[in-house]
């Protein structure tokens, strides 16, 4: 029985200029003003809807590498782009009083414990891509920040809280997760090397 031939991509995985990547050096770049507009503003239908565009635009660079073709390049822009925008909005809004310093902290230790762990791994020859449990992650975190900033929510604070803490715990227990996947047994290559 004949197995279905993959489908073709346009780029390969050593390609820089693609639309994905694209997409994600906008988001880096969008993401500065934005969160000077957080900083400044807080919560308003402008810094919302520029916090909306770039959650949005991170689902847009994701289903357009599936589509073209993922690169080397965008799988170290794209986390990059996304911990800038998680990493600054939770730090913005703890600073304007919205999160919790130490739901703050956590979170930032969480992914930059995880960006080391990562690099450390692939040193060692050991790929940790994204679980579905990461991704998940970084959806509550968008929106926590996203319901602080919008208009009709920005003074329910108890609803924000439920997903700020929500999004505190998904990043432990995804952590958690990609820290145990870097030690699980790969039927293919056998135990993965020592992290």
């Amino acid at each position: 029985m004949n197995q279905p031939s993959p489908r073709a991509t346009r780029f390969g995985e050593t390609a820089i200029f693609t639309l994905a990547n694209l997409v994600t050096l906008a988001r880096l770049v969008l993401a500065i003003p934005v969160l000077v507009l957080m900083l400044d503003q807080g919560a308003n239908w402008l810094t919302y809807a520029g916090w909306a565009v770039l959650a949005f635009s991170d689902r847009l660079d994701g289903y357009l590498a599936r589509r073209e073709g993922t690169t080397r390049s965008g799988a170290f822009l794209d986390p990059m782009a996304d911990k800038v925008m998680v990493l600054g909005g939770f730090i913005v809004l703890g600073i304007n009083g919205d999160f919790a310093w130490i739901a703050v902290a956590i979170v930032v230790l969480r992914e930059v414990s995880v960006s080391i762990y990562r690099v450390v791994a692939a040193r060692k020859g050991v790929s940790l891509p994204a679980l579905r449990l990461g991704k998940w992650k970084a959806a509550v975190q968008y929106f926590a920040v996203g319901f602080v900033l919008f208009p009709p929510t920005a003074d329910i604070i108890w609803f924000q809280q439920i997903w700020l803490w929500s999004a505190v715990a998904l990043s432990v227990v995804s952590g958690i997760e990609i820290i145990r996947a870097g030690w699980s047994p790969n039927k293919s290559t056998g135990p993965y090397p020592a992290l």
